[in-house]
C-alpha cells in the first residue's frame, strides 16, 4: 500500500476541532515543522496537544497558541516560552505537567495497549500528592488542581499509578521513509517521534526523502509502517527558528582569530 501523499492538505485530511494531537520532537530537534505549519493553516481549534515542550516564542506551536487554537497541553516542560506561560497563568490554557520519562512511557504504553502502569518517579512530590495547578482562573487564582495519584508498593518500592496517553493524530518527522511508511530517523531526532506515532490512531510523517518499499533494510527500520498512515515528502528544506542566539563578543572573536 502506497502511503505517500503530495500535499499538506492530503496529509492532514483527518484533522478536526477538539482533537488530541501528539507532536514529535524534542525542543526543535525532529520537530515536524511543515506539518505544524499545515495544522496552523487548517483552522482546527480547541486542540489538546501532547508535546514535551512548545519550543521558542517563534515556533509553529507558539503560533497555534497565539491564534487561541489550543485549549489544553500535556507537557513535561514550560521552559521560557512566554506565550505558553502567559496563557497558562491567565487561565486561557490548561496544562498537565508530567515528568519527562513518565511522559515518554505514557505514550509508549498507550501505543502498546497498556491502560496504566506503576512508576517510582514522582513519589513524595506534588505529582503523587496532587496540588499542581492545572488551570488558573481569570483573576490569577488557581481554578483546578491535579488530583493525588494512587500509590502502591511494588517490589518493595512505593510507586504511582499513571494512566497511558493516546491521541487522535500524531505529527512526526523522520529522515527516510519507504512508500509503505517504514521509517528511519536521524540520530537524536528519533526522540519522541516513534512514541507519538504508536500512541495515535492516525500518524502522519514528514520526511526528507522517500525510497522504494524494501530499500530500507529490515534492521534499519526504526518504526514499522504499520504505525504510519501517511507520508509527506518535504525535502531537506526546513523552517527552523533559532532557539537561542549566541554571538561572540568582538574582543573574544579577535582573540580567536589571532590564536588561529
Amino acid at each position: 500500500m502506497n502511503k505517500v501523499v503530495d500535499t499538506t492538505a492530503d496529509a492532514l485530511a483527518a484533522v478536526a476541532d477538539g482533537q488530541t494531537i501528539a507532536l514529535g520532537g524534542f525542543g526543535l530537534c525532529g520537530t515536524p515543522a511543515a506539518l505544524l505549519e499545515a495544522l496552523l493553516d487548517s483552522g482546527a481549534t480547541d486542540l489538546h496537544l501532547i508535546t514535551n515542550n512548545c519550543g521558542p516564542d517563534t515556533s509553529a506551536v507558539t503560533e497555534l497558541l497565539r491564534a487561541r487554537r489550543v485549549s489544553h497541553i500535556t507537557a513535561s516542560y514550560i521552559g521560557d516560552n512566554t506565550v505558553f506561560l502567559s496563557q497558562y497563568l491567565r487561565g486561557s490554557l490548561s496544562v498537565d505537567l508530567v515528568p519527562q520519562g513518565t511522559l515518554a512511557e505514557k505514550l509508549r504504553a498507550g501505543g502498546a495497549g497498556i491502560p496504566a502502569f506503576y512508576t517510582p518517579t514522582g513519589v513524595g512530590t506534588a505529582v503523587a500528592e496532587g496540588g499542581i495547578p492545572l488551570r488558573y482562573g481569570t483573576a490569577g487564582v488557581v481554578a483546578e488542581y491535579s488530583t493525588a495519584r494512587r500509590v502502591e508498593r511494588v517490589g518493595g518500592r512505593e510507586c504511582l499509578l499513571e494512566h497511558s496517553l493516546t491521541a487522535d493524530l500524531a505529527l512526526i518527522r523522520a529522515e527516510v521513509a519507504d512508500t509503505q511508511g517504514n521509517l528511519r530517523f536521524r540520530a537524536s531526532a528519533r526522540n519522541f517521534n516513534p512514541l507519538c506515532a504508536m500512541a495515535a490512531r492516525v500518524a502522519v510523517v514528514e520526511v526528507v526523502r522517500v525510497v522504494d518499499a524494501g530499500t530500507i533494510g529490515a534492521d534499519d527500520v526504526h518504526l514499522p509502517g504499520v504505525f504510519v498512515s501517511r507520508v509527506l515528502p518535504v525535502g531537506a528544506r526546513m523552517h527552523k527558528p533559532i532557539e537561542r542566539l549566541r554571538v561572540a563578543h568582538p574582543r573574544v572573536a579577535e582573540e580567536g582569530k589571532r590564536a588561529s
